[in-house]
């Protein structure tokens, strides 16, 4: 039993811990959504959780503190401007962890890590993903046009000589017989 266990150790040493949740909790705030093991996932949340509640707080001495911990300055300014306004009229609760199942090289137990969003947020994300989409389908549309046009290029001018290709200085290369460098073995006589 786990009685007065204030938290996972994780099997690491404090400074070993320390960094890894570092590491967790600034990539939860880039990414809004990591996969990591239950337990590291659940001691990730308790601090995400704590540095949302400063970056509400928006003081001087709350984006210090959120400073510390967090590993890089820009994921620090985007908590306070963007993260923690999401959630001003809520009161805690701002990840969730949602079970993934088993790893396959160890069977740890795997998460999705998640900041929790509005149903609003997640209209307008999916509404920017598919607008993305469409640009991609249009860009690779443009690119088989391009090829196709370069491959009717090509078979019309298939009886020209093309420059610079096939061609070793002013020879042909099927002209040219392949010999086998020589190199030195390791007792350092040429062979070959």
């Amino acid at each position: 039993m786990r009685h007065r266990k204030d938290f996972r150790k994780l099997s690491r040493t404090a400074a070993h811990r320390r960094a890894v949740l570092r590491n967790l909790v600034t990539a939860l705030f880039e990414y809004e959504r990591i996969e990591t093991t239950v337990a590291k996932a659940k001691e990730a949340r308790r601090l995400a959780e704590r540095l949302i509640t400063f970056g509400k707080q928006g003081d001087l001495a709350a984006r210090r503190h959120v400073a510390r911990f967090v590993m890089k300055p820009a994921i620090t300014h985007k908590l306070f401007a963007t993260i923690a306004p999401w959630y001003t009229e809520r009161h805690g609760g701002y990840t969730r962890i949602l079970r993934l199942g088993h790893r396959l090289g160890d069977a740890g137990e795997t998460a999705y890590l998640e900041l929790v969003k509005t149903v609003e947020q997640r209209e307008k994300e999916r509404e920017e993903r598919a607008a993305l989409e469409v640009q991609r389908a249009e860009a690779a549309g443009r690119k088989s046009e391009k090829k196709a046009k370069a491959g009717a290029a090509a078979a019309e001018g298939e009886g020209e000589e093309k420059r610079g290709r096939g061609k070793r200085g002013g020879r042909d290369v099927e002209a040219e017989p392949v010999t086998p460098s020589r190199r030195r073995g390791r007792t350092g006589v040429k062979t070959g």
